[in-house]
């Protein structure tokens, strides 16, 4: 059984010199699992304050604070969280109030526990048949059953006529890779069929199993949107999403929120058809979708016109609602380091009320998503405030809005900083948690990317477990997170998750329980707060997700992107722009 007092780590690494480690590691290149093994604590702090930091965790982070906080916001009182609604607001206000019994201070301008977002709420009535044309030939496709379709624009009126469709591949343009679907081919105004995923069968092509950004529905929608096309419709199949494509028929209807537009490319519609549909609409226009497939596998496949066109209109419903982020800070004790930050984020909304299941239920609770995440930071939130001495950077708690529109919260957040970019030490992210039990091991999304990986190696190690990457890679989970938001502007991120080696349990157990909620529970009614769930392997992911942000807040030097890293760039420039 693992030991959640956090063993040996507590007598020979104090918190504070724990925190040396971050610096040890940045200056050794040697494998990560074994770079720290042979670190020597500095004799900084004395042993009382070592046990004293380490009480604090194991008496903070308890199972029952979170399970309390996990009940109360996924309750059906809530009305699912959705951005703007009385839920959201009822959520927020819950939270600062804990935030503010923890001692923490307002982390938001003007004294404020919250960060308010304007967002633009959309709500397409979706025709209910879609009809494609080529050569007196008609197919036409059912709504939810077969597509569903989205306004891509902020307007009253969607609207496409007789528009043409061409096959794109991946619809990727990757310099880095050599990659370029588009080929120049003029796509103004056509509608672009593409292939979700990216590129996965080399492992030095767009990270080979690993989903990039490249690889995920927004980046695919921005992508043809640049092309200057009218509309783009992803071919959905549960491996190249990651779920079933009921979670495209709950997410993808109803209001969709977005940050208010600016001046960047749009097309009308965005949207999704199953596969079985895709086939049909191809083979119309005389070719077989597994040959376009096998074509687009490759660096020269250019656009295919399929000589099929149609027409769709739809009445869009705008409103416009206010959400929040919810922040709380705790002032680091350093004078030259407290304006720096290391930030916890968790999302706090979800879905909302929206289309009723089998048995009738209309609230999507979001329990395990991410009222469970919220939970972890809080209780990690707690027991950083009960240390005797602050750390010596600032640590910020970001319980962000409308992570499930699109990161929305988050994107705002970033780009509306209270900390500048260069000055925030690292993110320490939680989206959902582990309500199954024990693990050996646990989940780094983000492994392989920044010098976090050391300090998590070692803390889990003397946990007795075993940092693992992302075990469900093909699905992207770097960047369909807030963390992805931190990121972007620089800030080296991790996103724990939950574990798959499951103590007195099979070997494929724990992969067996994630697969079965994704295909069940995300994204629907049934991901409702269960009294049997286990919170001990909660327990013991605050507890990692504590030591490291603690190490991190102490060190002397900040985490680094490993050379060549996707965002090592950002992170120079953000660096640099301080110094201007």
């Amino acid at each position: 059984m693992i030991n959640t007092k956090n063993r040996t780590i507590f007598s020979v690494v104090t918190a504070f010199a724990l925190a040396m480690v971050l610096s040890a590691c940045s200056r050794d290149e040697a494998d990560p699992a074994t770079a720290s093994d042979d670190i020597e604590a500095p004799g900084t702090v004395a042993a009382g304050d070592v046990q004293s930091t380490a009480d604090v965790a194991t008496a903070e982070i308890q199972g029952d604070y979170m399970r309390g906080i996990v009940a109360e916001i996924s309750d059906d009182r809530y009305e699912g969280r959705g951005p703007g609604t009385r839920g959201d607001e009822m959520a927020r206000t819950y939270l600062a109030e804990r935030l503010e019994a923890i001692g923490l201070e307002p982390g938001a301008a003007n004294g404020s526990w919250e960060q308010p977002f304007d967002l633009v709420g959309i709500n397409a009535s979706q025709p209910e048949t879609w009809t494609f044309d080529r050569e007196g030939k008609s197919l036409t496709l059912k709504q939810w059953d077969q597509f569903i379709v989205g306004s891509g624009v902020q307007e009253e009126r969607a609207e496409i006529a007789d528009a043409e469709l061409v096959f794109v591949g991946y619809g990727i343009q990757a310099p880095e890779y050599d990659w370029d679907d588009y080929k120049g081919v003029d796509l103004n105004g056509k509608i672009l069929l593409m292939m979700n995923n990216d590129p996965d069968w080399d492992p030095d092509l767009f990270g080979g199993e690993t989903r990039l950004w490249y690889g995920r529905w927004d980046y695919k929608y921005l992508s043809a949107a640049s092309q200057g096309a009218a509309g783009a419709i992803i071919i959905h199949t549960s491996p190249s999403a990651g779920y079933p494509f009921q979670v495209v028929q709950t997410s993808w209807t109803g209001v969709q929120f977005e940050l208010p537009a600016g001046d960047e490319p749009r097309s009308q519609i965005s949207a999704w058809v199953t596969e079985d549909s895709a086939r049909e609409l191809v083979a119309m226009a005389g070719h077989d979708l597994d040959e376009l497939r096998e074509a687009a596998f490759n660096r020269d496949f250019e656009p295919v016109p399929l000589g099929i066109t149609t027409s769709i209109g739809m009445d869009v419903n705008i409103e416009r609602v206010q959400s929040a982020n919810v922040l709380g800070l705790i002032p680091g004790s350093d004078p030259e380091l407290s304006d720096e930050a290391v930030i916890y984020t968790a999302h706090h909304d979800h879905l909302g009320i929206g289309t009723p299941n089998d048995d009738g239920d209309v609230i999507y609770n979001g329990a395990l998503d991410n009222a469970s995440g919220v939970a972890q930071v809080m209780a990690i939130a707690k027991a950083i405030k009960a240390l005797p001495v602050a750390p010596r950077r600032s640590v910020l708690v970001a319980l962000v809005g409308a992570e499930e529109q699109g990161l929305l919260g988050s994107e705002y957040y970033a780009a509306n900083p209270t900390f500048a970019p260069g000055k925030i030490a690292a993110n320490l992210n939680y989206d959902g948690g582990n309500i199954w039990g024990h693990t050996h091991d646990v989940t780094f999304v983000g492994l392989g990317k920044s010098s976090i990986d050391q300090i998590v190696t070692l803390i889990a190690k003397e946990q007795g477990r075993v940092v693992k990457p992302d075990q469900f890679a093909d699905k992207g989970y770097f960047y369909r997170s807030d963390q992805f938001s931190f990121a972007k502007i620089g800030v080296p991120a991790m996103y724990l998750d939950t574990g798959t080696d499951f103590v007195d349990r099979p070997p494929e157990w724990g992969r067996q329980q994630q697969e079965h909620f994704t295909e069940v529970n995300y994204h629907q009614p049934t991901d409702e707060y269960d009294p049997s769930w286990s919170f001990v392997g909660m327990v013991d992911d605050a507890l990692l997700g504590y030591w490291t942000g603690l190490a991190i807040a102490n060190a002397d030097e900040v985490p680094t992107w490993n050379a060549g890293d996707e965002f090592e760039a950002a992170r120079l420039a953000a660096i640099e722009a301080l110094q201007d």
